[in-house]
């Protein structure tokens, strides 16, 4: 990649103590950037002590009150700044949450924070993050065929299953695509899979507590993902950040490592943990149904990126839960 390419300066991330948005500002402060993160409450310190914690916080890190819902309230946040990550939005299982209220805030969130973009003259490019979700959702898949970013998951199918995250994933994504071309907006899009690797803030985010409780043994939320794409933590933020910064960057991103059967990573990851009570056999909440796909991340790797294995996942994701004084 060319090095010229790359631009230092200030950026903003949206919902900034989440759990990929705090792991984005520890490495775009470790590469030099002036960082302002969006929050609902900046006085909450108990929320948002992890970020003051960070390599260059203090010199480089400002949190602004916003709230998705709020017309205009990123304004300020984004004002100055060439880049924005619009990491915010609301994250559920398969089927949780009110399809309401995931929508509102992805959908209309997402507008919210462009329309804030649009009015910014200082911006450069804007990094939205999406989802596979946004791509694998689908009645019919060639096995042959690896997803890549040209596919679109079903709206109808994700309706009828009540994939309410998956449905806001991609009209989200949609709208922001539509909105950007409208606009003369510079959009990219990233799209991980399922998201493992150490947990920054005090509280264990949703995607965090399912990876812990498959590792006590549960198999109730895992279950009901059937075959999922997974990739490290570190990987997603690197991938944000390399598409920003490359001014050849286009379009879509896939951001996933690796694509395994509920059966296949238990059978992985206990052995390499024997000692955990992790499950090796699950009953398929898509039992005969599992679709098999795989994700063509070839965009990804022409740019020389080079993903973390599944192992290295869950070894720092384990790590994180040790240092955090946790006797798993």
């Amino acid at each position: 990649m060319d090095q010229s390419s790359h631009i230092k300066g200030k950026v903003c991330v949206t919902g900034a103590s989440g759990f990929l948005a705090s792991w984005l500002i520890k490495q775009l402060l470790k590469s030099g950037y002036h960082v302002i993160g969006t929050v609902r409450d900046p006085g909450n310190y108990r929320k948002l002590s992890h970020l003051w914690e960070l390599e260059g916080a203090k010199e480089r890190l400002q949190l602004v009150k916003a709230d998705l819902l709020d017309e205009g309230s990123f304004d300020e946040a984004v004002l100055g700044c060439q880049g924005v990550f619009h990491t915010a939005s609301p994250v559920f299982g398969p089927q949780n949450g009110s399809k309401s209220e995931i929508m509102d805030s992805a959908v209309n969130g997402t507008l919210n924070v462009l329309k804030s973009c649009k009015r910014n003259p200082s911006l450069r490019r804007v990094v939205l993050t999406s989802s596979s979700s946004a791509v694998r959702v689908k009645e019919k898949i060639d096995p042959n065929y690896p997803l890549d970013e040209s596919s679109w998951s079903s709206v109808e199918l994700c309706e009828r299953l009540k994939l309410w995250y998956a449905l806001a994933k991609i009209l989200a994504e949609r709208i922001a695509w539509e909105f950007a071309k409208e606009n003369d907006i510079d959009l990219v899009t990233v799209l991980p899979s399922f998201i493992i690797g150490p947990n920054l803030p005090n509280d264990l985010s949703l995607t965090a507590s399912n990876v812990l409780g498959f590792l006590k043994g549960e198999t109730k939320e895992f279950s009901l993902y059937g075959r999922m794409g997974y990739v490290h933590i570190d990987d997603v933020a690197r991938c944000h950040i390399i598409v920003y910064e490359d001014l050849a960057a286009k379009g879509r991103y896939i951001c996933s490592s690796v694509v395994l059967d509920n059966n296949e990573l238990g059978a992985l990851v206990a052995k390499r943990y024997p000692w955990l009570p992790i499950p090796t056999r699950f009953d398929d909440y898509y039992e005969g149904k599992i679709t098999q796909y795989t994700f063509n991340t070839s965009k990804l790797h022409n740019m020389g990126f080079k993903f973390k294995g599944i192992e290295e996942m869950f070894d720092d994701y384990i790590q994180s839960l040790k240092d955090k004084g946790s006797d798993i």
